[in-house]
């Protein structure tokens, strides 16, 4: 009689179940542990056994209670309860392969017919094999190089039209490269490797971050954290705590904002070669926290040192590529929305305005956003004709773009607009918002 307490295969009928695939997919598992006692017979005390967790702690997730959002606890319970790790978005398990498809660098692989078909989603072992095989051989500096080039091509895709779709294949490559570390390789590239782990990371948690999915962008945010602190780089780690702070702002937790910032200053203090340009940008977060606090002086204060620590750049600093995009446009327009967090919106308007005729025209997510941040301060101010009009404008990138967070602040300037609805030009307004944003502008309708 087999050992309860063993790993054992899950039945193929629940691992092939739709309720069972998504629930993996979003990584609830309060879902998943309820389906395998139903469906599978495995109790929570046996759950908490196999994935060395307390039974309470396993009670509570299935109440609802607790996530399990650090990656170590999720590999745990990949491997304790035997779901592969394709299922949620982890690298293949050691146990998915087979002894016999194990290769061997001396002898050729032996690839034999498994006895059950792997669900057509998830690469064969043969597949995995192969790929290793080919890293062993072939990476080096270039390979970095290439993986730092997919990495900027994703950010701009991402900023013209949203991460939604890129993240299967971000995510994809983040555990490839994850796998990656595993073997042994010089420090030059297996430094380079943990620094891309962690990039790849941080995009990950920036595109769920931009699709309201705070709990799933807070787990890839510390993951980032945690594969930066491998190779020391505090620079990167401030970054990735920077973004969790703008995330705080997101879910008005402006406490957490300035705690966030706070740590990622220090981080960026602590590094060795810290750039104006990165702490300049730390600074602008740091106002942000502060206005949204309410802190009018503080605000006022970081704003100044933000600007203070730009006007030092050099043009040979040697910039970390991810702060790149923090330029004199953005420099302007993060000041014109600090004031407007304030209330400042007759300091904010101009400074957005100018912002948005400089800034790159290929970014359809920041034209969106910095054009409804210039409408609600032109509405703040009486401008109603105005605000109409450049809320108009702005459904033109905001309708490209695949964004939560911009169908947010389109649904914040929508609820400004509740006096004035019936005026002619806020009437215009929504039939265009209509016309070009059907899905979101359903949800809009008084």
């Amino acid at each position: 009689m087999p050992d309860p307490d063993q790993p054992q295969e899950l039945p193929a009928r629940l691992l092939t179940d739709p309720e069972m695939i998504e629930a993996c997919r979003v990584r609830d598992f309060a879902r998943v542990f309820r389906l395998v006692k139903v469906r599978a017979g495995i109790y929570p005390s046996m759950i908490a056994r196999r994935c060395d967790l307390t039974p309470s702690r396993v009670g509570e997730v299935i109440a609802g209670r607790r996530h399990l959002q650090h990656m170590d606890v999720i590999e745990r319970s990949s491997d304790g309860l035997r779901i592969p790790g394709g299922m949620l978005g982890l690298a293949r398990r050691a146990w998915e392969t087979p002894q016999a498809l194990v290769v061997d660098e001396r002898e050729a692989p032996q690839v034999q017919e498994p006895e059950q078909q792997a669900p057509a989603s998830v690469p064969g072992p043969d597949v995995d094999s192969m790929l290793a095989l080919a890293t062993r051989t072939s990476l080096n500096t270039a390979t970095l190089e290439a993986f730092r080039s997919s990495i900027e091509d994703y950010w701009r895709r991402d900023d013209q039209h949203g991460g939604e779709a890129l993240r299967p294949a971000i995510v994809g490559q983040l555990r490839y490269v994850v796998g990656l570390l595993k073997e042994s390789r010089l420090p030059s590239i297996q430094n380079g490797l943990y620094g891309i782990a962690a990039e790849l990371a941080r995009l990950t948690g920036w595109t769920y971050f931009d699709a309201r999915q705070y709990n799933q962008a807070r787990a890839y945010f510390t993951e980032a954290l945690q594969l930066a602190k491998e190779i020391d780089d505090r620079q990167f780690m401030a970054n990735v705590l920077a973004c969790m702070s703008l995330q705080a702002t997101y879910q008005d937790k402006p406490a957490d904002s300035l705690a966030l910032v706070t740590a990622a200053q220090d981080q960026a203090r602590s590094a060795i070669g810290s750039t104006p340009r990165v702490m300049s940008m730390l600074s602008m977060r740091e106002a942000f926290a502060h206005a949204t606090l309410g802190n009018h002086r503080d605000t006022h204060r970081a704003i100044r040192e933000a600007h203070s620590q730009f006007e030092q750049i050099g043009a040979s600093d040697p910039d970390p590529t991810w702060v790149t995009y923090f330029d004199e446009p953005k420099l302007i327009v993060d000041t014109g929305i600090a004031h407007g967090r304030l209330g400042e919106a007759a300091t904010a308007e101009p400074l957005i305005a100018d912002a948005l005729r400089r800034e790159d025209r290929t970014n359809q997510r920041g034209r969106a956003f910095h054009s409804f941040w210039l409408a609600r301060t032109q509405l703040d101010q009486g401008k109603l004709d105005q605000a109409c009009h450049t809320a108009t404008q702005a459904l033109e990138p905001a309708s490209a773009v695949a964004s939560e967070r911009v169908s947010g602040h389109l649904r914040e300037f929508y609820d400004q607009l509740a006096p004035h609805r019936q005026e002619p030009v806020a009437l215009a307004f929504e039939a265009r918002l209509r016309e070009l944003l059907p899905p979101v502008s359903g949800s809009l309708r008084p």
